[in-house]
């Protein structure tokens, strides 16, 4: 318990709150840098979390090959 309040007191001091498991820059966050979405958001949010976890994916791949 005390580690997980220190975690969570640290994340938010630095800026860099706890992320969601295999993601690197949650829909939530990239959803603010687009602004306004013409069309269907739900489309784009489906693609964001795709193309998301391809990164992610890649980044442990690499990790674990070297």
């Amino acid at each position: 318990m005390v580690d997980e309040t220190r975690e969570k007191e640290v994340s938010e001091r630095s800026g860099c709150g706890v992320r969601p498991p295999g993601t690197c820059i949650p829909w939530e966050e990239k959803r603010r840098e687009l602004g306004e979405i013409k069309g269907d958001e739900e489309l784009v949010k489906r693609i964001w979390e795709n193309i998301d976890a391809l990164g992610y994916m890649y980044i442990w791949q690499v990790l674990l090959s070297f």
